[in-house]
């Protein structure tokens, strides 16, 4: 398998064209958008909280990354989009563990790599109900156990916390349906998983920013 290989993995896309998604690819921009309301509130809060900034930086490739996929579909393009999810997902667990939970790194550290051993026996379980986006459940499941144990120390970060889970049980549910309502919904659902996604994204900072603010 080439890294130019084309991949047709969603419903708006009937073509190997650069516009084949146009609705998938310009709601990448919600999340673009997402990475620099982020970097304002850093910038007026926290301009010295730099891992906080490197998320914001992932966002904002993140973004640009599933703006690639969602035009060039290839498989090099996936791997722009991924990756920089992958990362999110991880580097964030880590420092929500670190300071919503006040553990120290060793044990953030060692939750993360366990976290990321069972991420995908987690996605083969849930994989009959929630298809293609078994993958993103664990992470889903992540934010509602950190929101859960962080309201007992925050009561309103923490409650923002599980509203963002919220949110994104909603967005994973788009995803999902993508592909099993395309004979009803020629543009599929996919593109609500961005524009949610961006939401999602820039509330997971905001309170990351805000914990660190005091």
């Amino acid at each position: 398998m080439a890294l130019t290989d084309q991949l047709n993995n969603y419903c708006e896309r009937l073509g190997p064209e650069f516009w084949s998604e146009p609705l998938n690819a310009i709601t990448n921009a919600a999340i673009v958008l997402a990475a620099l309301a982020a970097f304002a509130i850093w910038r007026r809060k926290t301009p010295d909280d730099f891992p906080a900034l490197l998320l914001i930086a992932i966002v904002f490739a993140t973004g640009v990354g599933s703006f690639l996929f969602h035009t060039f579909a290839t498989r090099w393009a996936m791997l722009a989009d991924v990756i920089p999810i992958a990362l999110f997902i991880h580097i964030y667990l880590f420092f929500a563990l670190k300071r919503f939970l006040g553990l120290p790194w060793w044990g953030a550290l060692g939750i993360v790599i366990a976290f990321f051993a069972a991420t995908p026996f987690i996605a083969d379980v849930v994989e009959p109900i929630a298809a293609s986006s078994s993958g993103y459940v664990p992470a889903l499941l992540a934010i509602f156990v950190v929101g859960a144990l962080y309201s007992r120390k925050n009561r309103k970060l923490g409650a923002q916390v599980l509203l963002t889970g919220l949110v994104f049980a909603v967005s994973v549910t788009f995803r999902t349906l993508d592909e099993p309502l395309c004979g009803h919904i020629e543009i599929g659902t996919h593109f609500l998983w961005h524009i949610l996604n961006g939401i999602v994204l820039f509330a997971l900072l905001r309170v990351l920013i805000l914990q660190r603010a005091g």
